[in-house]
């Protein structure tokens, strides 16, 4: 029978009107950040085995196709997703240099900010601390590298500032490389600890006593 001419159809019952609605349809750009918000809560899991595109496609309730008209490869959603990590770490490592004069204190608030990041984000952290990219592209443990680097090439420039407003040391640019070294071993370290122990090891604990023993 005919929808229409079906008497168990009541046109005026507003659920029934809402049912037959079509879909909103996303706005340009947002299905992809809704792809990576899901992705990233997956990662939340702890325990979580390796996140597939079958999983996350289930989990926003569309086809695989349709995560596919977005990113070309779970690789590339991966790579977003560090895009924004990136982003979001040196723009606050911009922020902190450009507030705090003393070098010291810099690279002790990047360190803290990005185990706090990663704390409040515990997908991120996953990503960060390679736990989620094992079994995924090499390039993307690469990015990852990469941005570590970034970070401790920061956090020796922060401490190079601090040796020159400070009292003359006989190596200044060599003491700095390593404390940067160290610090950003930590804190990469930490973040492994916090994906691998289920998000029960906080990377910020006792983080002021073993920023001042490093520095």
């Amino acid at each position: 029978m005919p929808a229409a001419l079906d008497p168990s159809t009541d046109d005026t019952d507003p659920a029934a009107q809402a049912l037959a609605a079509p879909r909103k349809r996303p706005k340009p750009g947002e299905r992809r950040v809704q792809i990576l918000q899901a992705l990233a809560q997956m990662l939340e899991q702890p325990g979580a085995e390796r996140v597939t595109t079958a999983a996350l496609a289930a989990r926003l309730s569309v086809s695989e196709a349709a995560l596919y008209r977005h990113f070309a490869s779970k690789a590339q959603m991966f790579e977003a997703l560090i895009d924004f990590i990136e982003g979001s770490v040196f723009g606050l490592i911009g922020q902190i240099t450009e507030r705090e004069p003393d070098g010291r204190t810099q690279a002790a608030r990047i360190v803290a900010m990005v185990l706090q990041f990663g704390e409040r984000n515990p997908g991120m952290a996953r990503v960060m601390g390679g736990d989620a990219l094992v079994l995924e592209h090499e390039r993307l443990q690469q990015r990852m590298n990469q941005l570590f680097d970034k970070l401790e090439a920061a956090l020796r420039q922060c401490l190079r500032n601090a040796a020159a407003g400070g009292p003359a040391t006989p190596t200044p640019d060599a003491d700095a490389q390593v404390t940067a070294s160290v610090l950003a071993a930590f804190t990469a370290g930490r973040l492994q600890r916090f994906a691998r122990s289920g998000f029960r090891r906080a990377p910020t604990e006792q983080l002021d006593a073993c920023i001042a023993r490093m520095l």
